[in-house]
């Protein structure tokens, strides 16, 4: 009998042409040995199957005619002859360890090739030294896979899986099939060493029985995924990687998201009912996977609070407005670590025992008042309460909550923005010896530092987000032209959090930034994006994976406070990547030339101007700067000019009760000495105390020499400001109020004979360009 294909035409066929190399089913494979076959193994040795080969006359022909075929079958790489002999020897081991087991090695089990194979090669040699070859293992190994079927490589240690490929299906259709692979993750950017994907890429093969990669399929692959072979392999992280090329060739689908952890911790310390209702909840609510989460936590922390304080509530159908008030007063008493499942990670913190926050009160009603208002409309209970009120916040948790955006001090921003500036190769976080490229680092940096998005969206940018225009006019991107100085930059954001894709300007550095990463970014297949369910070609992508958007919190903002010389932390908390936005949006709320709230928010991408508020805070320079702009001072407190005679105040006939104080008005002079206090100052009617500027007092008193002129400031009632600001129409309801308000010198001015109306003359030298009047 001979093989199913010779060995030189295996050789030189093509791998789609490639078939299994033995028809097993032509093979007697019975597992229990005839008495002469045991007899004839009994008396077996190496020395014997060394000099008779593989014949009839070495051993029974039913275990011989298949070791030999499959001899046969084996590829040999030229000026390997010596290597026909190691494997005559393999299959007289595996003759002479049938008559041991007295059992063939048809019937054999995968632990009964491993004892045979051994777990390495030094105790292989150790266990036949001297009586076989020291290279006979690798023909074990190849005998028990062609034969038995036999992949279970974890228990057989280290070996040099692309020789037993090699050998097996043929060197040229195992080096065409691992070098469209390498091929494909090349240009991805996997920086893997390629022996090491080669022996990922054969032990996958070996696994699937066959060197095609037609033949990994999408259930083949996860078949492969499931073996103990792979799963305890040191290429298990390759298989992800490679999985990606096969599905990009056409192969397969692409493979399954990595999940992380083993799922959500099934809920403990609650009645069985409840644990239950909200698995039910948990499984039907659309919220977002994070959402959702969050809320089964906090029900789950209900649950503990029923079984301890109301056990005879133990599911939701049972709760009443009364309970809602129970539960809503105990959050506002309790305590972090309070009705929690874990609590190691609090406790190394130092946090247990402390108050909670007015936010995270907030959050622990805002659960229940979603799980109880789903299962209302859901009519999985009846309603006996509105969630809406039943469980609201307290007015005196809400008083303590509001915009408190996290803004970093802006000398500490100056030194990140100068870091990200000026990243270097030295600066590139590292991780297993790798890297990501240059190029890739400081165009995500100068997205944190420019954009303000959320680290969500940074990570979601699609490959093209950059526009540029001049003049309100597109630039092509392949038009060569050298832009201008003034052109703008455009980032294209894509679906978020609180809204749908928008465009906003940005810096043109950062858009500089992201094309130097563009024309070196390797091309790489669509990935599906969670938010959207839509294949996209992500901008921050690199060996076929994009970037996680906890890499700017975890690696980037810890390069740039150490190449800045700053801490990773302020009094504020931790630097992360959403204060960034809170940052940028405060200086450009509080810039020389401010956004509004409303520009601002549509920069953000916020839904409401209330959502824009907690991310843009005016600093105290701001408002300093407007409160002295505003001129408050100035507006209340009005400056007079005041002639203070010397001579009679060092005659002493000001004491005597003379005149001595001459407040200037325009059109005369009052010598009432509390002027301010009167309430005729700005409609004067010219009483006792009024000399005019025209009679021949005034003028005496002008042409005196030993007058000292002096300015003093006089408040104004909120109807005199409106004199001074508003004019005639004012002045006018001003003189009809004091028509029956004694003057200083005692007579009304209705008594006086003071017109109801008068013409507006200016009376008062006013500070910073103000304006008073008073009646002619």
């Amino acid at each position: 009998m001979t093989a199913t294909t010779p060995a030189a035409s295996a050789d030189s066929a093509d791998a789609a042409d490639w078939i299994w190399p033995l028809d097993l089913a032509r093979y007697d494979r019975r597992a229990l040995l005839t008495h002469t076959e045991s007899k004839a193994l009994g008396t077996l040795g190496i020395e014997q199957v060394r000099r008779l080969g593989l014949t009839p006359q070495a051993a029974p022909r039913r275990l011989v005619e298949p070791l030999a075929h499959a001899r046969e079958c084996l590829q040999w790489a030229p000026g390997t002859g010596h290597q026909r002999r190691f494997a005559r020897d393999a299959a007289g081991l595996v003759l002479v360890r049938c008559g041991e087991r007295g059992r063939s090695y048809w019937g054999w089990s995968d632990q009964d090739w491993a004892d045979l194979i051994d777990r390495s090669g030094a105790d292989f040699r150790r266990r036949w030294g001297g009586q076989i070859g020291p290279n006979a293992r690798p023909f074990v190994i190849a005998y028990a896979y062609l034969l038995g079927g036999f992949t279970a490589f974890d228990q057989v240690g280290r070996f040099q899986r692309p020789t037993l490929a090699h050998r097996v299906f043929g060197e040229s259709a195992v080096d065409a099939a691992v070098g469209k692979v390498l091929a494909v993750l090349g240009d991805w950017g996997y920086q893997r060493r390629p022996s090491r994907l080669t022996s990922a890429v054969c032990q996958i093969l070996l696994l699937n029985r066959s060197p095609r990669l037609e033949d990994l399929s999408t259930p083949a692959l996860d078949a492969v995924r499931a073996s103990a072979a792979m799963q305890d392999s040191e290429w298990a992280s390759d298989l992800h990687g490679i999985h990606r090329a096969v599905a990009a060739l056409g192969h397969a689908d692409p493979p399954p998201r990595p999940r992380h952890g083993p799922g959500p911790t099934a809920i403990e310390g609650t009645a069985g009912s409840w644990a239950n209702w909200v698995e039910r909840w948990h499984a039907t609510s659309t919220l977002t996977p994070g959402v959702r989460s969050s809320y089964r936590s906090v029900l789950a922390k209900i649950g503990r609070w029923l079984a301890a304080e109301h056990p005879e509530v133990t599911g939701p159908e049972l709760w009443t407005r009364q309970t809602c008030a129970s539960w809503v007063t105990a959050v506002d008493r309790m305590t972090v670590g309070d009705y929690s499942q874990w609590t190691a990670g609090m406790r190394s913190q130092g946090r247990i025992g402390k108050p909670l926050t007015p936010q995270a009160k907030s959050g622990y009603l805002k659960g229940p008042r979603a799980f109880f208002r789903d299962l209302h409309e859901w009519e999985w209970i009846p309603q006996r309460f509105n969630p809406a009120h039943a469980l609201r916040t307290p007015r005196s948790v809400q008083a303590l909550m509001g915009p408190d955006p996290r803004v970093i001090a802006d000398d500490i921003w100056a030194k990140l923005l100068w870091s990200g500036l000026n990243v270097e190769s030295g600066d590139l976080p590292t991780a297993d010896g790798r890297t990501y490229p240059a190029e890739l680092i400081r165009a995500i940096t100068l997205t944190w530092l420019f954009a303000g998005q959320r680290s969500d969206e940074v990570a979601r940018l699609r490959v093209g987000c950059i526009r540029w225009q001049h003049d309100g006019m597109p630039i092509p991107g392949d038009s060569g032209e050298v832009l201008a100085r003034d052109a703008v930059c455009l980032l294209d954001v894509p679906t978020h959090k609180t809204g749908t894709a928008f465009t906003k300007p940005v810096d043109p550095l950062l858009g500089q930034a992201i094309e130097a990463w563009q024309a070196v970014r390797p091309d790489r297949p669509a990935i599906l994006d969670p938010k959207t369910n839509e294949r996209a070609d992500f901008l921050f992508a690199f060996r076929a994976r994009r970037v996680s958007k906890h890499y700017i919190n975890g690696t980037i903002i810890p390069m740039l406070c150490r190449k800045a010389g700053v801490p990773t932390s302020d009094v504020r908390g931790n630097i992360t990547s959403h204060r960034a936005r809170s940052t940028i949006a405060s200086q450009l709320y509080n810039a020389k030339e401010p956004m509004t709230l409303f520009e601002l928010q549509e920069w953000l991408g916020h839904r409401t101007p209330e959502a824009t508020a907690h991310y843009a805070k005016i600093t105290p320079n701001t408002l300093a700067r407007a409160y002295n702009d505003a001129g408050y001072f100035a507006r209340n407190v009005r400056t007079v000019e005041v002639l203070v005679d010397r001579d009679a105040v060092a005659s002493g006939a000001a004491a005597n009760g003379d005149p001595w104080q001459y407040y200037d008005l325009g059109h005369g002079w009052c010598t009432y000495t509390f002027f301010e206090q009167c309430q005729h100052r700005m409609a004067c009617a010219r009483c006792d105390f009024y000399t005019p500027k025209a009679s021949s007092k005034g003028q005496l008193l002008e042409a005196k020499d030993n007058l000292q002129k002096m300015l003093a400031a006089i408040p104004l009632t909120d109807d005199e400001r409106a004199a001074v600001d508003d004019g005639q129409a004012a002045l006018d309801r001003l003189l009809e109020r004091l028509s029956d308000i004694p003057t200083p010198a005692g007579p009304t001015p209705r008594q006086i004979g003071v017109p109801t109306t008068a013409t507006l003359l200016p009376i008062i030298n006013v500070r910073q360009g103000g304006t008073g009047f008073a009646p002619r």
